[in-house]
C-alpha cells in the first residue's frame, strides 16, 4: 500500500475506536443481516470493520465491508483503499474470481496509482494459486502466465517484479510438466509418433525448463522404437552436450550403446536443426 502502511494494520486509534464502539460487531452483523442501514455508518467505521474481521481471519467478512466502502462512498480516497484491501481479502479467502473483478476494477480506476503493480500481481496470483497438479486442464496456467507477464512487462521496476519472474518460470515448468505427462501415456501404450509430438513440443518450446533432459531421453526410445536411428542418435548428442551430467543422459548412453550406436548428430530431421541451433550455435 502507498505510504508504507501495512494491509493487516488497523488504519489507527480512531478507527480502533470505531471498531469497538460505533461499529461493534453486534451492531456491524445487525446491519449484514439489514437490520440497520448499512448508509448509518461512516466509511472510516466500515473500513475499520474490515480490517477488524481481517485481523481475526475472517477474510470473507472483510471483503463484504471493505465491498460496502467501495458501494457507499465511491469517490472518497477510502473506496480507492477499501478495493485493493477487497481484492486481497477475496485473495486470501480463495474466493478467487471476486479478487480478480476487485484487482481488475483497481487497475481500471486508478491505472497510475503506486497500488497497480499489486493489484496486477493479485490478478496474476488469483490464476496462479488454482495451478494444482499437473493432470488437471492447463487453462489457469496460460492465463497466469498472460497476467505474471503484465507485471513484468508493465511494472518491471517494482517489488512485484522478482516474484512475479519466478512464478513465471515455475508455471511455464507446469505447462511442459503437462507436455511430458501426456507424451509419457502415448509412449507406455506405444503410440510412438504422438508421444515424439509432445516431447517435441518440450524440446522446442520450453527447452528452458526442467523437463528438457527426459524429453530429449523419451525421444531416444521412441525413435529406437520406430527404428529411427538418426533420430534417437541425435536427441542423444543433445542430452550428452546439455546435460550429461543427469541420470537421463545415463540412461540413453546405455540404450544407444546397447545398439551399437554412437551419441552423434545424424540425419537432417527436425533435431538435427536443434543439434546445430544448441551445440554448434547455427541460427541460420
Amino acid at each position: 500500500m502507498t505510504g508504507g502502511r501495512s494491509r493487516f494494520q488497523v488504519v489507527g486509534t480512531i478507527l480502533v475506536v470505531a471498531v469497538l464502539a460505533g461499529c461493534s460487531s453486534s451492531t456491524a452483523d445487525r446491519a449484514r443481516r439489514g437490520d440497520i442501514a448499512m448508509e448509518s455508518f461512516t466509511a472510516e467505521q466500515l473500513y475499520g470493520r474490515a480490517e477488524y474481521d481481517l485481523s481475526r481471519n475472517k477474510a470473507e467478512d472483510a471483503a463484504f465491508y471493505f465491498s460496502e466502502v467501495e458501494r457507499l462512498y465511491p469517490y472518497s480516497d477510502w473506496a480507492k483503499r477499501a478495493l485493493i484491501m477487497q481484492a486481497f481479502s477475496y485473495h486470501k479467502a480463495e474466493l478467487y474470481p471476486e479478487s480478480r473483478a476487485a484487482a481488475q476494477r483497481f487497475i481500471d480506476f486508478y491505472p497510475a496509482d503506486d497500488d497497480a503493480a499489486y493489484a496486477q500481481f493479485l490478478l496474476a496470483l488469483s490464476y496462479y494459486d488454482q495451478i494444482d497438479e499437473v493432470g488437471r486442464d492447463q487453462g489457469l496456467t496460460f492465463q497466469a502466465l498472460q497476467e505474471l507477464r503484465k507485471v513484468i512487462e508493465t511494472y518491471p521496476d517494482s517489488e512485484y517484479a522478482n516474484s512475479a519472474r519466478l512464478k513465471f518460470d515455475l508455471a511455464f515448468d507446469h505447462l511442459a510438466g503437462k507436455e511430458m505427462e501426456i507424451g509419457r501415456y502415448y509412449l507406455r501404450r506405444e503410440h510412438y509418433s504422438s508421444a515424439i509430438s509432445r516431447f517435441r513440443v518440450v524440446v522446442e518450446d520450453f527447452q528452458t525448463t526442467t523437463h528438457t533432459p527426459e524429453a530429449l531421453h523419451r525421444l531416444v526410445e521412441a525413435y529406437l522404437s520406430l527404428g529411427l536411428t538418426d533420430e534417437a542418435q541425435t536427441a542423444g548428442a543433445i542430452l550428452g552436450y546439455n546435460y550429461r551430467s543427469t541420470d537421463w543422459y545415463e540412461d540413453s548412453y546405455k540404450l544407444l550403446k546397447g545398439r551399437g550406436l554412437e551419441l552423434e548428430a545424424a540425419g537432417d530431421g527436425w533435431l538435427r536443426q536443434i543439434y546445430r541451433q544448441t551445440v554448434q550455435g547455427k541460427w541460420l
